[in-house]
């Protein structure tokens, strides 16, 4: 285990930490003695990535849940008594010309990118505010530039971003800062899962995006992780409302 007092003791939740960047960032933060309240909707692979670490507790919730909000901040609260850092991590999103677009499609994304992460900051305002906590969003660097088939996966991300300067403003007499982090392409299996690309597909895409990278790569979790741990310490008192990129210049490209 890494010794890091900054974290040593605190609680947060990660939603959609069961793969990918929740994964990645759960790990590191139980890794230095944080306590992490994992949320996905894989029973197995929360368990998995549960056994990793004693300070890792999973709870099986599908961010399209609505009531799930109070279920996510209880099950911190009474295993810890303190709430810390929620990173929105969970995300949904599905490639999609116009003349497919699907009403359902639609809202299960806008449940899963802007209406549960505003219930879990609703839900967990009087803790993060008694422990004067931070929230960290996960948007995307898609967002910043026209994406034709993701439109709403980049809309609802760039909703999610706004909502994050807008909580950072409201919620800053109670000494919760919030802020965001964008990543570009990484490398997280995102695009055969939550897009629901065959893999010959995804491999495709992969290489695509690599060849746009100014640094030449697409990203790995490890990229992303250290980012989140920085904006949602404590020693960060006087940073709030920022949206942080973090893809390799893949979003400078014209």
């Amino acid at each position: 285990m890494k010794n890091d007092d900054a974290w040593h003791g605190k609680v947060a939740i990660v939603t959609g930490g069961s793969s990918g960047i929740g994964q990645a960032t759960a790990t590191e933060l139980a890794e230095r003695g944080a306590n992490v309240l994992i949320t996905g909707r894989n029973a197995d692979k929360l368990a998995e990535v549960a056994a990793t670490n004693d300070n890792i507790k999973a709870l099986q919730m599908d961010s399209s849940d609505m009531t799930g909000a109070a279920q996510i901040v209880d099950t911190a609260m009474s295993e810890w008594g303190r709430i810390d850092l929620i990173i929105n991590n969970a995300g949904a999103g599905q490639p999609s010309p116009v003349d497919a677009y699907d009403a359902e499609v639609i809202a299960n994304m806008s449940a899963v990118n802007i209406v549960a992460p505003s219930l879990l900051v609703k839900t967990a305002r009087a803790a993060l505010r008694e422990s004067k906590g931070a929230i960290v969003n996960i948007g995307t660097a898609v967002s910043q530039n026209a994406a034709p088939m993701l439109a709403h996966y980049a809309a609802t991300k760039a909703a999610l971003e706004h909502l994050t300067k807008s909580w950072a403003v409201e919620l800053a007499g109670d000494g919760i800062r919030v802020n965001a982090v964008a990543p570009g392409p990484v490398k997280t299996n995102a695009l055969t899962g939550m897009m629901g690309l065959p893999a010959e597909m995804a491999e495709q895409i992969e290489a695509q995006e690599a060849a746009q990278v100014p640094l030449g790569r697409r990203g790995v979790t490890a990229d992303i992780a250290p980012w989140i741990l920085r904006l949602g310490s404590s020693e960060n008192e006087w940073l709030t409302g920022q949206v942080l990129t973090v893809d390799g210049g893949w979003s400078l490209r014209s």
